[in-house]
């Protein structure tokens, strides 16, 4: 129900009152979007240059997607899996024409994927692999971000993420990422997985040496250990290909993706494998009452449809490289480096440069939203519908507040 706006200095004293203190969001109070723009309550047109941390790719507020959502939502939304539903079974199949997966697991958000591949391939390394009963072990990589689950922050490397929440589950082994002699010499008997994402996004776009996928790809294969990618954030046309993956030809044995899977609309995530991983669960081992339901299938379905045939990816690739480009060639002393693969782009900022916060609230008093992290790096990630006049205006934007700030 639409009310009347209030001042956002009154929306931001309520969420500080009667809101967990877990986000530090910039202090812009939105009420509109579409395609790469969206609105405050006063008005104001900003470009998004977070497309929700990917999960906005197909820009906000698709119309075909919209449209779908309130066509089958007038139908049937949910029936849980106790029942089946007429959604379903298109949504695997087109899943599976476009990724090339032999089996889906569909879940919600991408922690539930995360979490579900986890037990997926312990559970396959007891009944197929032959490892010991509870002696399973999964490598990660350092600095990971794989959710926010308590059995996946277990594994992270990031102080703040762990404080005072464990105790945590044993079973996981951390080695650098990028350092494929590491994930050598780190598998042993009861290595069931290896689980890595094919950039690192939340560490900071931070993208592994040419050739690091197809070496795992072959340590994996040779030492009969799963490799499990998340392409939650990465995957759906982010880097300009349908998967990362796809830069270096290799397929995983689990492919991890969730965000702009519904565009936007619906938290939709799903695990994609083959028979031989997922197909050791069996009825009552696992399940989800929103998984697969057939408004987040007819969602997806259509999320999926308007990624490929208008030309999503193909303008991610093209549009990534223009504005990386151009964000190179602001140079000044602040910047240490530009880094990106289609639009999924970092700039890294000097230490001395007094943080990346600053700068992202500048560029918001500009017109661009987009977020730091890790202290001194900026993201940026717009919707794969920008345009190349919308990138070039960013980029100028982007220019002058770098440069601008001392």
């Amino acid at each position: 129900m639409n009310s009347s706006p209030r001042p956002p200095e009154d929306y931001i004293a309520v969420e500080y009152e009667l809101g967990a203190h877990n986000y530090k969001p910039l202090d812009v109070v939105l009420t509109r979007g579409e395609g790469v723009w969206v609105w405050d309550v006063e008005g104001n047109r900003y470009l998004d240059c977070l497309a929700a941390y990917s999960a906005v790719n197909q820009g906000h507020c698709h119309p075909k997607i919209l449209e779908t959502m309130m066509h089958q939502a007038k139908r049937l939304t949910l029936t849980s899996r106790a029942f089946r539903n007429d959604q379903l079974a298109p949504f695997y199949e087109e899943v599976a024409e476009l990724t090339g997966a032999h089996k889906i697991l569909p879940m919600n958000s991408g922690a539930e994927a995360v979490e579900s591949a986890v037990k997926a391939v312990r559970k396959w390394g007891y009944e197929v692999k032959g490892v010991p009963p509870g002696q399973a072990e999964i490598i990660v990589a350092a600095n990971n971000f794989h959710g926010r689950t308590l059995g996946i922050v277990g594994f992270s490397t990031d102080p703040v993420a762990r404080h005072n929440f464990g105790p945590f589950a044993p079973g996981f082994v951390v080695i650098p990422f990028g350092d494929s002699e590491a994930l050598r010499q780190a598998i042993t008997p009861n290595t069931v997985a290896f689980l890595v994402e094919p950039i690192q996004g939340e560490a900071g776009v931070i993208i592994p040496p040419d050739g690091y996928l197809r070496e795992i790809r072959d340590i994996c294969h040779e030492h009969g250990v799963t490799l499990i990618l998340d392409e939650i954030q990465t995957g759906l046309g982010r880097t300009g290909k349908l998967f990362a993956e796809e830069y270096e030809d290799v397929e995983a044995d689990v492919t991890l993706v969730g965000k702009a899977l519904s565009g936007g609309f619906y938290p939709v995530s799903a695990v994609l494998s083959n028979q031989e991983i997922l197909g050791v669960l069996r009825p009552g081992e696992h399940g989800s009452t929103f998984g697969g339901n057939p408004l987040a299938c007819a969602v997806a379905r259509t999320a999926l449809k308007v990624l490929v045939e208008e030309g999503m990816i193909d303008n991610a690739r093209e549009m990534g490289d223009r504005f990386q480009a151009l964000l190179e060639g602001i140079g000044g002393d602040a910047i240490v480096d530009v880094r990106g693969r289609g639009l999924m782009i970092a700039i890294e900022l000097h230490a001395e440069a007094g943080g990346a916060r600053r700068y992202t609230e500048a560029l918001k008093d500009r017109g661009i939203l987009c977020k730091e992290t890790h202290t001194n790096t900026i993201r940026f990630a717009p919707p794969l519908v920008i345009t190349a006049d919308q990138v070039d205006w960013a980029a100028s934007e982007i220019a002058a507040v770098v440069g601008g700030i001392s």
